[in-house]
């Protein structure tokens, strides 16, 4: 059913992989400009297949087991682009492009909790199915 914890949980992290990358910037160059998502095409391109991925699993809350799937692969995105950011904010020599680090690096961070939160609520839900057919 669409009223469940679970549709909460991964709504809240399409909001933040779709809606949050636009408020938070990622980093500041040593120019000091704030660079959003929007100019590491990257970036934005993990960030909304990750936002793709979680409105997806709202509506595949018929087959539990895909949804459960869903979301293991959108924490493994998650993981990705957190990846990205390490990679890119550690590799530079002398910290070229990034000289400061904005809260939008940590947004992956946050969606890969409501993530594991969703498929936690997903798992208890299956179980529930699976108990109740044992009783037939």
């Amino acid at each position: 059913m669409i009223q469940r914890i679970q549709t909460l949980y991964l709504f809240l992290a399409a909001v933040i992989s779709s809606g949050l990358i636009f408020v938070f910037h990622l980093w500041t160059n040593n120019e000091g400009a704030k660079v959003y998502a929007l100019d590491n095409y990257w970036c934005l391109g993990l960030f909304l297949g990750s936002a793709l991925l979680s409105l997806i699993s709202i509506f595949r809350f018929k087959d539990r087991k895909s949804q459960f799937v869903l979301g293991r692969l959108n924490i493994i995105l998650n993981f990705i682009l957190l990846g990205v950011f390490v990679y890119q904010s550690l590799s530079l020599s002398g910290e070229i492009n990034v000289s400061e680090k904005g809260i939008g690096v940590l947004l992956p961070i946050f969606s890969i909790v409501c993530l594991v939160l969703a498929n936690k609520a997903i798992k208890k839900d299956e179980d529930l199915v699976k108990s109740v057919d044992r009783l037939r």
